[in-house]
């Protein structure tokens, strides 16, 4: 069988399925088993999913480093296990508490968190711990603690801040926007913030927008792609994602056997053949430009 034509193919994740879920429609759709994603999204969440078909699968781990951006509803008020509303319930604060919590002090708390901050992720995460996932432990009832990473929030815009009645007692629900690194946890942010406030706090919708350059206006949902199954070419996809440099043929020759260049380069840098082949990715390194992954 011969290989898929490589390309990205950026999904418009609906609510309820899983990015295993998207990835098998996907693999079928395109004819080949050789699909994955740039970074999960939960089950609840929607938005933006890259995944990568044939070769471009290479591409996505330097893609899941690139930005993110996000919708987001915080409700402060409940906390939960998951620190999202798929979780349960583990403490509703008093409604004299809510009520003592003004808007003026929610934007303060969440103005807090942008920057570079050390945030510990949601034990509920497929982050690994002794070869097992975090999400998995939990299930089977193990006690998970995380150690801090550090991440960054480049900005956080506070939107609409409402009162709410939700069973239980009174919460404030609050809509977000933010832009941020690579392993950053929405829902550890709606956690953190209501527990600052002393209310306990959790995510009740979360959309993701952006992965790098790729927004929801490149995304398509999965009835679309039914309809109609196309996907980006490599090339485009590695010129869109990354700063891009096109090569003589002597330079293109180097590259195809993957020997460093005597090149100046910013960073990682997506490395063309003169008729617009996607070769490489090259990273400045002990003086030259090295191969980081070679696609050709």
């Amino acid at each position: 069988m011969s290989e898929p034509a490589a390309g990205l193919v950026v999904v418009d994740k609906p609510a309820g399925l899983t990015s295993h879920g998207v990835v098998a429609r996907v693999r079928r759709l395109a004819g080949t088993r050789k699909v994955g994603h740039a970074g999960t999204l939960d089950p609840m969440a929607t938005g933006v999913l890259v995944l990568g078909v044939g070769r471009a699968t290479r591409l996505l781990g330097h893609l899941m480093l690139t930005e993110k951006g996000y919708a987001a509803t915080i409700r402060l008020g409940v906390a939960t296990t998951t620190d999202d509303a798929e979780g349960e319930v583990t403490a509703t604060a008093d409604p004299g508490a809510v009520a003592a919590v003004d808007e003026t002090a929610v934007r303060a708390v969440l103005a807090g968190f942008v920057g570079e901050i050390d945030q510990v992720p949601t034990a509920v995460s497929a982050i690994k711990v002794d070869g097992k996932r975090a999400y998995q432990r939990v299930r089977d009832g193990e006690e998970v603690a995380l150690a801090a990473r550090r991440v960054t929030v480049h900005e956080l815009v506070v939107g609409d801040v409402r009162r709410a009645e939700a069973e239980g007692g009174d919460v404030i629900d609050l809509d977000v926007t933010l832009r941020c690194s690579s392993g950053t946890y929405v829902r550890a942010i709606a956690r953190d913030a209501g527990a600052a406030l002393r209310l306990g706090g959790h995510l009740t919708a979360l959309r993701r927008t952006a992965v790098g350059p790729y927004g929801l206006a490149h995304a398509r949902t999965l009835e679309e792609l039914e309809e109609s199954y196309a996907q980006l070419p490599l090339a485009d996809a590695a010129r869109a994602a990354f700063p891009a440099r096109d090569l003589d043929p002597r330079e293109a020759g180097a590259v195809r056997v993957g020997r460093a260049l005597d090149v100046p380069l910013e960073g990682l840098t997506a490395l063309f053949a003169p008729d617009g082949e996607f070769l490489a990715l090259y990273e400045p390194r002990d003086g030259a430009a090295r191969a980081v992954a070679v696609f050709c």
